[in-house]
Formats: C-alpha cells, structure tokens, sequence
C-alpha cells in the first residue's frame, strides 16, 4: 500500500506561476496585479513566494493560495496574500502566514510588517492571532474599497 499524500500542501512557488498568481489575486482583490507584475517579484531574490495546493482525489493539484514576503536587512514585508474566494474559511490563509513567519523566524528576520484594509476583519483578526499589533494608520490608502474609508492598518509583529 502506497502511503497516502496529504491533501492540503504548501511549498514553493515558481517563476512560471504569474498567470496563476494573478488568476487568485484577481479573485481576491478589487485593485489586482498583472502577471508580469508577479512575474517581476518572483524574479527578486528578497522575496519568497509560498504556496498553498489542494490535491484532488484523482492525484490534480491546484494553487489555492498564496503569501509573497520580501526580507531585506533584518525586516520583512507581507507584500500580499490571496486565498480563492472558494477556499476561504479552511484555515489556508493562516497555514500561509504560519509558513511565512516560520521561514522568517529561520531566517533570523527580526519584525514584519504588513498593510490591511481596517474593516477587513477576518484578516485583521487572523493577524492579531499570530502577534501582529497595529504600529499605524494610512488613511484612504485603498482608494477603491468597497466599504470604509480605505484606511490601512499598518501591523507589525516583533519575531525575534
């Protein structure tokens, strides 16, 4: 008997995934990147690009998620993080950031930052969870939200 796979993975992402990448930050986002603007970051050493996969029950697998993080002397930035709108409520988003500051703890990064839409409350909520504390405000900083102000809550957490 073959041993069984997990269903649910994350691993790397590559540099031929902006397509893909653009395809959940579009279904994720009212202002969205391009490929090539994904194609741009994953060329930058800094940043590391973690992914989250589901694996079918006939062996496809599918990028459901994502975290890009950019550490340069001692600090990091979430620059994004997407999960399809259809798997959201599974506890991806989480298992990204988990990853992400995991990775970053090894690293011996410091702090990290991150920007999120105030009344984004699942996510501010998701980041309070796993240490981040508000260190500022951008007011009207997404332009285009729906609802709000646009205020961004600047987050960080303190790794080491």
């Amino acid at each position: 008997m073959t041993p069984r796979r997990p269903r649910v993975f994350v691993d790397e992402i590559g540099r031929e995934e902006a397509d893909a990448l653009a395809d959940v930050h579009g279904g994720a986002f009212a202002r969205t990147w391009s490929a090539d603007d994904f194609a741009a970051l994953l060329a930058d050493d800094a940043i590391a690009a973690i992914a989250v996969r589901r694996r079918s029950l006939f062996g496809g697998v599918r990028l459901s998620g994502f975290v890009l993080v950019r550490a340069v002397a001692g600090e990091a930035e979430i620059l994004t993080i997407a999960v399809r709108p259809r798997d959201r409520g599974r506890g991806y988003g989480r298992l990204l950031m988990e990853e992400a500051l995991r990775r970053l703890y090894r690293d011996r990064v410091a702090a990290c930052f991150l920007e999120v839409d105030r009344d984004n409350r699942a996510a501010v909520g998701l980041y309070r969870s796993l240490g981040f504390v508000v260190a500022g405000e951008r007011k009207r900083y997404y332009a285009d939200a729906q609802s709000g102000d646009g205020t961004a809550l600047v987050m960080r957490v303190q790794l080491r």
